[in-house]
């Protein structure tokens, strides 16, 4: 058997304890349970080391940029490690043909077994030409590496669905991975993903040999699940019709809602509003920005970022945001109206109450 994940550590120069320390900050970042942390242990512990070659395509490397500032550095070190050994097209040692007889070794040695991960979409307009590396172009480079791997995971919204590259007129006809395989896929969209989604999707396949379970556009559902809405700290200002109309009103002071600033939060799936970014301390709504929708397809052409969903046409809405706003404003104008008509009410009673005639009895006292 192959030198298994707690050798390859051990190789590296990890202790015990930061096996074991990694093992259950990836049983946290997978979204399992902390009871599962003995089997993560024993999985990595006895399972042969699964590599990944890791390949670059059309895209601007920010989801490697994201990857390497995972704030864990337990599960940076350990993960990057293993992926940088194999082959990274950007973040390794080697270079050159040294680099490349490292990708071919792993290529040959682990067949069938290897995992391929992908950064960018393909371009297959002319040929392929509008991208070329070491005069191959990149579907050439893809379909080397596709044909023997075991899964493809594609990192990014460019991998994912075409991103930047295929927006309208999409000249290049830059192509997501999914369509240009019949491999397994995991799709873990974002411009760029969540370091810690894309440590938790492949350590989830590391240890379980086999892929997370996958919503219909083949995202991992734990992290994809939910939209942004729906765990979004300003969604009780939404529900409530206070939204921010201009960024230096005062409703951008109080944190209300940014849906008419353009937020796509409604219709963007991602893990943004939980998991967060910067060491886990805030995240772009937090901030103060809208959600771009940047983990959906096709987001380049939402129109200007400040672009309203109802301004879209075609955009899949479950509700109308400005209607739900609409009406919990008129509800409550209403809940106004009526509480004002009645302290109308009991206030002229009142003044009719006073300026009643006052009668005088010298017996009883004052009396109405």
């Amino acid at each position: 058997m192959k030198e298994t994940f707690y050798e390859y550590a051990q190789r590296r120069g990890y202790s015990r304890k930061d096996f074991l320390k990694f093992c259950t900050a990836i049983t946290a970042i997978m979204g399992l349970e902390a009871s599962f942390t003995p089997k993560v242990v024993k999985a990595l512990e006895t399972k042969e080391r699964v590599p990944v070659i890791y390949k670059h395509f059309q895209e601007c490397t920010g989801c490697s940029m994201s990857f390497i500032k995972m704030h864990n550095p337990i599960v940076a070190d350990l993960l990057f490690d293993m992926i940088s050994l194999d082959y990274h097209d950007t973040i390794m040692a080697a270079s050159g043909r040294q680099a490349i007889e490292a990708a071919e070794k792993t290529k040959e040695e682990y067949k069938g077994k290897y995992i391929l991960a992908c950064e960018g979409s393909i371009p297959m307009a002319d040929g392929g030409i509008h991208s070329v590396v070491d005069g191959k172009t990149h579907i050439d480079i893809f379909r080397e590496y596709e044909k023997d791997c075991a899964a493809i995971i594609s990192y990014g919204s460019c991998a994912a669905w075409g991103g930047v590259q295929a927006a309208a007129p999409n000249p290049t006809k830059a192509t997501p991975i999914y369509k240009l395989t019949n491999k397994p896929v995991i799709n873990v969209p974002g411009c760029p993903p969540i370091p810690d989604v894309m440590a938790g999707v492949i350590t989830h396949i590391l240890t379980f040999d086999s892929l997370p379970e996958l919503d219909i556009r083949r995202r991992p559902k734990v992290f994809y699940r939910h939209r942004i809405h729906d765990n979004c700290q300003r969604r009780a200002y939404f529900d409530s019709g206070l939204f921010v109309e201009e960024f230096d009103d005062i409703g951008s002071k109080l944190g209300w809602c940014l849906y008419k600033v353009g937020c796509k939060g409604p219709v963007t799936y991602n893990s943004c509003s939980v998991m967060k970014w910067n060491d886990s301390t805030c995240w772009p709504v937090e901030a103060g920005n809208p959600c771009m929708g940047c983990s959906e397809d096709n987001f380049w052409d939402f129109g200007p970022i400040f672009t309203t969903l109802a301004q879209i046409p075609g955009t899949n809405i479950i509700y109308n945001p400005d209607k739900v706003g609409a009406a919990v404003v008129g509800a409550a104008t209403a809940g106004v109206a009526v509480h004002a008509a009645a302290t109308v009410a009991v206030e002229k009673m009142k003044k009719k109450d006073k300026e009643a005639p006052v009668a005088v009895d010298q017996n009883k006292g004052v009396s109405k």
